[in-house]
Protein backbone atom coordinates (compact mmCIF):
# COMPACT_ATOMS: atom_id res chain seq x y z
CA UNK A 1 0.00 0.00 0.00
CA UNK A 2 1.14 3.54 -0.74
CA UNK A 3 1.34 6.26 1.88
CA UNK A 4 -1.97 7.77 0.78
CA UNK A 5 -3.61 4.34 0.86
CA UNK A 6 -2.40 3.90 4.46
CA UNK A 7 -3.88 7.30 5.33
CA UNK A 8 -7.19 6.29 3.74
CA UNK A 9 -7.21 3.06 5.73
CA UNK A 10 -6.43 4.93 8.95
CA UNK A 11 -9.16 7.45 8.20
CA UNK A 12 -11.82 4.73 8.07
CA UNK A 13 -10.61 3.21 11.34
CA UNK A 14 -10.86 6.64 12.98
CA UNK A 15 -14.32 7.22 11.49
CA UNK A 16 -15.58 3.89 12.85
CA UNK A 17 -14.12 4.72 16.28
CA UNK A 18 -15.80 8.14 16.33
CA UNK A 19 -19.07 6.57 15.18
CA UNK A 20 -18.91 4.06 18.06
CA UNK A 21 -18.28 6.89 20.55
CA UNK A 22 -21.20 8.88 19.11
CA UNK A 23 -23.65 5.94 19.27
CA UNK A 24 -22.69 5.11 22.86
CA UNK A 25 -22.83 8.81 23.75
CA UNK A 26 -26.43 8.98 22.50
CA UNK A 27 -27.23 5.85 24.52
CA UNK A 28 -25.77 7.42 27.67
CA UNK A 29 -27.67 10.64 26.96
CA UNK A 30 -30.99 8.75 26.80
CA UNK A 31 -30.38 6.89 30.07
CA UNK A 32 -29.86 10.14 31.99
CA UNK A 33 -31.52 9.07 35.24
CA UNK A 34 -29.49 5.88 35.53
CA UNK A 35 -26.19 7.57 34.62
CA UNK A 36 -26.59 10.41 37.12
CA UNK A 37 -28.63 8.95 39.99
CA UNK A 38 -27.16 5.44 40.08
CA UNK A 39 -23.57 6.07 38.95
CA UNK A 40 -22.28 9.64 39.10
CA UNK A 41 -24.04 10.92 42.22
CA UNK A 42 -23.85 7.61 44.12
CA UNK A 43 -20.30 7.91 45.63
CA UNK A 44 -21.33 10.93 47.73
CA UNK A 45 -24.28 9.18 49.40
CA UNK A 46 -24.12 7.12 52.63
CA UNK A 47 -25.76 4.15 50.89
CA UNK A 48 -22.94 3.74 48.35
CA UNK A 49 -21.28 0.31 48.55
CA UNK A 50 -17.83 1.55 49.61
CA UNK A 51 -19.23 4.00 52.15
CA UNK A 52 -21.36 1.29 53.77
CA UNK A 53 -18.48 -1.21 53.90
CA UNK A 54 -16.07 1.30 55.44
CA UNK A 55 -18.63 2.36 58.04
CA UNK A 56 -19.24 -1.26 58.99
CA UNK A 57 -15.48 -1.78 59.17
CA UNK A 58 -15.11 1.29 61.37
CA UNK A 59 -17.57 -0.21 63.87
CA UNK A 60 -15.63 -3.49 63.94
CA UNK A 61 -12.21 -1.85 64.31
CA UNK A 62 -13.49 1.04 66.42
CA UNK A 63 -11.99 3.56 64.00
CA UNK A 64 -14.50 6.32 63.36
CA UNK A 65 -12.29 7.95 60.74
CA UNK A 66 -13.06 5.09 58.34
CA UNK A 67 -16.77 5.95 58.22
CA UNK A 68 -16.99 8.40 55.31
CA UNK A 69 -19.69 10.35 53.44
CA UNK A 70 -22.24 9.94 56.24
CA UNK A 71 -23.72 13.39 55.56
CA UNK A 72 -24.91 13.78 51.96
CA UNK A 73 -24.40 17.24 50.47
CA UNK A 74 -26.20 19.12 47.72
CA UNK A 75 -24.56 20.11 44.48
CA UNK A 76 -25.29 23.47 42.89
CA UNK A 77 -25.55 24.72 39.33
CA UNK A 78 -24.63 28.36 38.70
CA UNK A 79 -25.23 28.68 34.94
CA UNK A 80 -28.47 28.94 33.00
CA UNK A 81 -27.61 26.06 30.66
CA UNK A 82 -25.29 24.39 33.15
CA UNK A 83 -27.33 21.23 33.65
CA UNK A 84 -27.81 20.72 29.91
CA UNK A 85 -24.11 21.18 29.11
CA UNK A 86 -23.22 18.91 32.02
CA UNK A 87 -25.57 16.25 30.64
CA UNK A 88 -23.89 16.47 27.22
CA UNK A 89 -20.34 16.43 28.66
CA UNK A 90 -21.07 13.40 30.86
CA UNK A 91 -22.60 11.58 27.89
CA UNK A 92 -19.43 12.23 25.87
CA UNK A 93 -17.18 10.88 28.64
CA UNK A 94 -19.42 7.84 29.08
CA UNK A 95 -19.37 7.19 25.34
CA UNK A 96 -15.57 7.42 25.31
CA UNK A 97 -15.21 4.98 28.21
CA UNK A 98 -17.70 2.48 26.79
CA UNK A 99 -16.15 2.68 23.31
CA UNK A 100 -12.60 2.09 24.57
CA UNK A 101 -12.49 -1.60 23.50
CA UNK A 102 -13.82 -0.69 20.04
CA UNK A 103 -11.20 2.05 19.65
CA UNK A 104 -8.44 -0.38 20.64
CA UNK A 105 -9.77 -2.98 18.21
CA UNK A 106 -9.87 -0.52 15.31
CA UNK A 107 -6.28 0.62 15.88
CA UNK A 108 -5.18 -2.98 16.38
CA UNK A 109 -6.65 -3.88 12.97
CA UNK A 110 -4.70 -0.99 11.45
CA UNK A 111 -1.32 -1.89 13.00
CA UNK A 112 -1.52 -5.70 13.04
CA UNK A 113 -0.77 -6.21 9.29
CA UNK A 114 2.64 -4.57 9.89
CA UNK A 115 3.60 -7.21 12.49
CA UNK A 116 5.34 -10.49 11.81
CA UNK A 117 3.40 -13.69 12.36
CA UNK A 118 5.21 -14.53 15.61
CA UNK A 119 4.65 -10.97 16.87
CA UNK A 120 0.93 -11.26 16.15
CA UNK A 121 0.84 -14.54 18.06
CA UNK A 122 2.59 -13.02 21.09
CA UNK A 123 0.27 -9.99 21.00
CA UNK A 124 -2.88 -12.07 20.56
CA UNK A 125 -5.45 -11.09 23.16
CA UNK A 126 -3.82 -7.69 23.71
CA UNK A 127 -7.06 -5.83 22.96
CA UNK A 128 -8.99 -7.95 25.47
CA UNK A 129 -6.26 -7.62 28.12
CA UNK A 130 -5.96 -3.86 27.64
CA UNK A 131 -9.75 -3.42 27.81
CA UNK A 132 -9.99 -5.59 30.92
CA UNK A 133 -7.21 -3.66 32.66
CA UNK A 134 -8.75 -0.32 31.69
CA UNK A 135 -12.20 -1.16 33.04
CA UNK A 136 -10.65 -2.68 36.16
CA UNK A 137 -8.81 0.59 36.73
CA UNK A 138 -11.98 2.62 36.15
CA UNK A 139 -13.89 0.47 38.67
CA UNK A 140 -11.00 0.74 41.14
CA UNK A 141 -11.07 4.52 40.88
CA UNK A 142 -14.86 4.65 41.08
CA UNK A 143 -15.38 2.33 44.03
CA UNK A 144 -12.29 3.20 46.06
CA UNK A 145 -10.60 6.47 45.16
CA UNK A 146 -13.71 8.47 44.28
CA UNK A 147 -15.57 8.12 47.62
CA UNK A 148 -12.34 8.69 49.59
CA UNK A 149 -11.50 11.80 47.56
CA UNK A 150 -15.07 13.14 47.74
CA UNK A 151 -15.10 12.74 51.51
CA UNK A 152 -11.71 14.38 52.01
CA UNK A 153 -12.24 17.31 49.62
CA UNK A 154 -15.77 18.14 50.78
CA UNK A 155 -15.02 17.84 54.50
CA UNK A 156 -11.74 19.77 54.42
CA UNK A 157 -12.09 23.33 55.65
CA UNK A 158 -9.75 26.25 56.24
CA UNK A 159 -12.22 27.96 58.60
CA UNK A 160 -15.70 27.23 60.00
CA UNK A 161 -16.78 30.57 58.50
CA UNK A 162 -16.22 29.24 54.95
CA UNK A 163 -18.99 26.95 53.69
CA UNK A 164 -18.45 24.43 50.90
CA UNK A 165 -20.92 24.82 48.04
CA UNK A 166 -19.81 22.31 45.44
CA UNK A 167 -20.50 23.03 41.78
CA UNK A 168 -21.84 20.06 39.80
CA UNK A 169 -19.18 20.52 37.10
CA UNK A 170 -16.41 20.49 39.70
CA UNK A 171 -17.74 17.29 41.27
CA UNK A 172 -18.12 15.49 37.94
CA UNK A 173 -14.72 16.72 36.75
CA UNK A 174 -13.05 15.30 39.85
CA UNK A 175 -14.90 11.99 39.52
CA UNK A 176 -14.19 11.53 35.81
CA UNK A 177 -10.51 12.52 36.11
CA UNK A 178 -10.01 9.98 38.91
CA UNK A 179 -11.67 7.15 36.98
CA UNK A 180 -9.91 7.89 33.68
CA UNK A 181 -6.53 8.32 35.39
CA UNK A 182 -6.76 4.99 37.23
CA UNK A 183 -7.99 3.32 34.04
CA UNK A 184 -4.85 4.49 32.23
CA UNK A 185 -2.58 3.63 35.19
CA UNK A 186 -3.87 0.06 35.12
CA UNK A 187 -2.55 -0.21 31.55
CA UNK A 188 0.96 -0.40 33.05
CA UNK A 189 1.44 -4.14 32.24
CA UNK A 190 0.46 -3.57 28.59
CA UNK A 191 2.77 -0.55 28.35
CA UNK A 192 5.57 -2.58 29.92
CA UNK A 193 5.02 -5.36 27.37
CA UNK A 194 5.35 -3.11 24.33
CA UNK A 195 8.23 -1.04 25.75
CA UNK A 196 10.13 -4.28 26.41
CA UNK A 197 9.31 -5.55 22.91
CA UNK A 198 10.90 -2.50 21.29
CA UNK A 199 13.88 -2.57 23.68
CA UNK A 200 13.28 0.60 25.70
CA UNK A 201 13.08 -1.15 29.08
CA UNK A 202 14.30 -4.47 30.49
CA UNK A 203 13.54 -6.49 33.64
CA UNK A 204 16.86 -5.40 35.13
CA UNK A 205 15.91 -1.75 34.54
CA UNK A 206 12.57 -2.22 36.34
CA UNK A 207 14.25 -4.04 39.23
CA UNK A 208 17.01 -1.44 39.49
CA UNK A 209 14.50 1.43 39.79
CA UNK A 210 11.95 -0.49 41.90
CA UNK A 211 12.67 1.66 44.96
CA UNK A 212 12.12 4.83 42.95
CA UNK A 213 8.85 3.43 41.62
CA UNK A 214 7.67 2.49 45.12
CA UNK A 215 8.46 6.00 46.35
CA UNK A 216 6.57 7.51 43.41
CA UNK A 217 3.57 5.25 44.09
CA UNK A 218 3.45 6.29 47.74
CA UNK A 219 3.71 9.97 46.78
CA UNK A 220 0.83 9.62 44.29
CA UNK A 221 -1.24 7.72 46.87
CA UNK A 222 -0.60 10.42 49.48
CA UNK A 223 -1.75 13.12 47.05
CA UNK A 224 -4.98 11.49 45.87
CA UNK A 225 -6.16 9.97 49.16
CA UNK A 226 -7.13 11.35 52.58
CA UNK A 227 -4.23 11.68 55.05
CA UNK A 228 -4.54 8.30 56.78
CA UNK A 229 -2.47 5.14 56.44
CA UNK A 230 -5.43 2.87 55.69
CA UNK A 231 -6.56 4.83 52.62
CA UNK A 232 -3.03 5.12 51.27
CA UNK A 233 -2.47 1.37 51.70
CA UNK A 234 -5.67 0.60 49.77
CA UNK A 235 -4.31 2.60 46.84
CA UNK A 236 -0.66 1.53 47.04
CA UNK A 237 -1.20 -2.24 47.14
CA UNK A 238 -2.83 -2.59 43.67
CA UNK A 239 -0.27 -0.25 42.11
CA UNK A 240 2.64 -2.17 43.63
CA UNK A 241 1.12 -5.43 42.36
CA UNK A 242 0.83 -3.95 38.86
CA UNK A 243 4.50 -2.94 38.95
CA UNK A 244 5.56 -6.45 39.95
CA UNK A 245 3.33 -7.93 37.23
CA UNK A 246 5.09 -5.61 34.78
CA UNK A 247 8.46 -7.08 35.82
CA UNK A 248 7.16 -10.63 35.26
CA UNK A 249 5.80 -9.67 31.83
CA UNK A 250 9.07 -7.99 30.89
CA UNK A 251 11.01 -11.13 31.86
CA UNK A 252 8.72 -13.28 29.75
CA UNK A 253 9.13 -11.00 26.74
CA UNK A 254 12.92 -11.10 27.03
CA UNK A 255 12.81 -14.89 27.43
CA UNK A 256 10.71 -15.26 24.27
CA UNK A 257 13.02 -12.91 22.35
CA UNK A 258 16.09 -14.90 23.42
CA UNK A 259 14.39 -18.18 22.51
CA UNK A 260 13.46 -16.88 19.04
CA UNK A 261 17.00 -15.60 18.53
CA UNK A 262 18.54 -18.92 19.56
CA UNK A 263 16.15 -20.80 17.28
CA UNK A 264 17.07 -18.52 14.38
CA UNK A 265 20.81 -18.92 15.05
CA UNK A 266 20.51 -22.72 15.26
CA UNK A 267 18.52 -22.83 12.04
CA UNK A 268 21.06 -20.61 10.30
CA UNK A 269 23.96 -22.74 11.59
CA UNK A 270 22.24 -25.93 10.40
CA UNK A 271 21.69 -24.49 6.92
CA UNK A 272 25.34 -23.41 6.65
CA UNK A 273 26.51 -26.86 7.77
CA UNK A 274 24.30 -28.47 5.15
CA UNK A 275 25.73 -26.26 2.41
CA UNK A 276 29.33 -27.11 3.41
CA UNK A 277 28.54 -30.86 3.45
CA UNK A 278 26.96 -30.72 0.04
Amino acid sequence: MSFLEHLEELRWHIIRSILAIFILMITAFVFKNFIFDKIILAPKTPGFFTNRVLCELSDILNMKALCINTKPFLLINIKMAGQLTTHIAVSMVAGLILAFPIILWEFWKFFSPALHENERQHARGAVFAASLLFFTGVLFGYYLLAPLSVHFLTSYEISPDVANQINIRSYIGTLSSICLATGLIFELPIITYFLTKIGIITPSFLIKYRRHAILAIFVVAAIITPPDVFSQALVCIPLLILYEVGIVISRRVIKNKNRDRDAFMNEDTSSQTGNVTS
